[in-house]
């Protein structure tokens, strides 16, 4: 999701993997290879931006190898990392494709009633939920966004 700085959260790390500072991240990123490509930042690091030196997609995560981190005991502490990139980095979209951090705020409706507002999006596994402000989650599988009145219709 997009924070105020202009950030876009694009991963997280969920866990070291094996002993030599690899770790298991969940990635939101359609291509897990992105990693590669984007500066990942992370607010955990008060040093300038990390590189991903190699990624495995591995089923709902990616097992990557970050410079500087070589055993597991530093991988640790890294649990939980936050991973951004710059908004502005991100390519041009075509037509109705949105990011999912472009639709923060939207009035989410059901049946033509209003249930809440966008707070982000979750996704445990079984496709993307959205998390509203009223901390309820509903599903956005099959949902429709219109971008000009800025809603999302949910079943």
């Amino acid at each position: 999701m997009a924070n105020e700085h202009g950030k876009i959260l694009v991963g997280k790390i969920v866990a070291p993997q094996g002993i030599r500072g690899d770790v298991r991240v969940q990635t939101f990123s359609e291509k897990p290879s992105d990693f590669q490509k984007f500066k990942v930042q992370s607010a955990k690091f008060k040093t300038d931006d990390f590189k991903f030196v190699r990624t495995v997609p591995n089923s709902s995560v990616i097992i990557a190898h970050i410079s500087g981190i070589d055993d597991r005991t530093t991988a640790e502490t890294l649990r939980g990392t936050e991973l951004f990139i710059d908004r502005d980095t991100l390519p041009t979209l075509n037509g109705n494709e949105y990011y999912q951090a472009d639709l923060i705020g939207f009035t989410v409706v059901r049946n033509g009633d209003t249930i809440g507002t966008v707070a982000g999006f979750q996704n445990f596994g079984a496709g993307d939920i959205i998390e509203l402000g009223n901390g309820e989650y509903v599903s956005f599988i099959g949902a429709d966004v219109d971008m000009e009145q800025k809603t999302i219709a949910v079943k």
